[in-house]
């Protein structure tokens, strides 16, 4: 696997700091880009991804570490400290996901970092923010989601509220770092300065939410759990073959029209109760009851050809080994294999979006050991040579 550093990001230096999801999502991001990221984790435990999963296998790490190379660096102690503020001041972009207040504990506050190194972006990722009255407050990926106001409308109304099967909040918040950080590159090109990204996980949900807050001071209207529909978005449901289910979203007038003559029901377009989006939103339920009657009748595959034909957006409910199988995502590359020495290879999915000139690309898989990279890095950015790495080591500072 090539290590060179290529994409549109290459020559750009990223000390990641902290754990789990929203902190390493965003290094991932960045360094599928080609950044330049250096990982850093605690000495004899490092980041608990490593061993989160589920299956047989902890492989999640596989993923979110990937284009990384780690050190292993105690943050808990002066000396840590010291090599981290070292590191930083070499560095483009500082992430970290720590309760706000944190960094400036261990003596490395954005005023000290900044002042060592005035183009220093440091994206910060939190619950609440680094500022308000909840800021303090621990915070994870789920209360985040509920105070952005996702959890409050997924899943069925007569059911309390569902969660997603992964860590969408998490996701967001890292996304919208990632995105502020290049903002900040931008900016500091023209101005040589660089500045705090405030990430916060409930504003990165509440940024997905649509016109949940403007409906409601506008008209009053509260949007409530409503399952596998969008109220008055109609026909856009899950429907039920003789082998599985199917996805079909024919909710604008024209596209209407096609699954009607699809269905062999073309005066179903005409009719008062289904004419226009307003009518069809109306009779919803009924609408979706009719359209389910007649996929009844046909196979996944049937129905999907039908679909084609017809030009009507409309798609499987894909498995993994769907992905797998399937020849638009192979003719894209959407999963890739990276070769790994215990696992042969480790399916993933591909570096995204994809860019025509500079395309980011996984260049390194993740580092298997805590510190694995230390000397290189130490050596190459701040010129530690063997005998101060082993005393660090002995020390337990590394």
């Amino acid at each position: 696997m090539s290590v060179d550093a290529t994409g549109p990001l290459a020559g750009i230096k990223v000390v990641e700091m902290g754990q789990l999801i929203a902190g390493p999502f965003c290094g991932q991001l960045l360094g599928d880009m080609g950044a330049d990221v250096i990982k850093l984790e605690p000495p004899g435990q490092g980041d608990p991804m490593r061993v989160w999963g589920r299956g047989d296998f902890p492989l999640w790490w596989e993923v979110v570490a990937r284009n990384k190379r780690a050190v292993s660096c105690n943050l808990r102690e002066a000396e840590g400290q010291a090599l981290a503020r070292r590191l930083i001041a070499k560095a483009d972009i500082l992430i970290e996901n720590f309760r706000p207040g944190t960094l400036e504990k261990w003596g490395l506050s954005p005023d000290v970092l900044m002042a060592e190194n005035p183009g220093l972006i440091i994206v910060r990722v939190s619950g609440y923010g680094q500022s308000g009255p909840y800021s303090a407050r621990a915070g994870f990926g789920g209360i985040g989601e509920a105070m952005g106001g996702w959890r409050a409308i997924v899943g069925d109304p007569d059911r309390p509220p569902s969660r997603m099967g992964v860590s969408i909040g998490d996701s967001l918040a890292a996304t919208y770092g990632a995105l502020g950080a290049l903002a900040a590159l931008n900016h500091r090109h023209m101005t040589g300065k660089g500045q705090i990204v405030d990430s916060a996980l409930y504003e990165a949900v509440l940024q997905v939410m649509e016109s949940l807050v403007p409906e409601y001071v506008a008209s009053g209207y509260v949007r409530e759990r409503s399952g596998s529909v969008l109220p008055g978005i109609a026909p856009s449901n899950v429907y039920p073959c003789k082998d599985g289910e199917y996805l079909i979203g024919a909710n604008q007038d024209t596209v209407f029209g096609r699954l009607c003559d699809a269905m062999g029901r073309p005066e179903l377009a005409k009719d008062p109760r289904y004419v226009n989006h307003v009518a069809r939103g109306k009779h919803q339920k009924e609408l979706d009851t009719l359209i389910g009657e007649w996929t009844r009748t046909l196979t996944i595959a049937e129905l999907e050809a039908k679909m084609i034909d017809a030009g009507v957006p409309a798609g499987k409910l894909y498995r993994p080994q769907d992905m797998l199988d399937d020849p638009h995502f192979q003719a894209r590359e959407a999963i890739i294999g990276v070769p790994h020495p215990r696992w042969g290879e480790v399916k993933m999915q591909n570096v995204f979006p994809k860019l025509s000139a500079t395309p980011g690309n996984v260049r390194r898989r993740a580092p298997e050991t805590i510190g694995q990279d230390n000397d290189a890095v130490y050596g190459e950015m701040l010129g530690l040579d063997e005998a101060a790495l082993a005393d660090l080591k002995a020390r337990n500072i590394i």
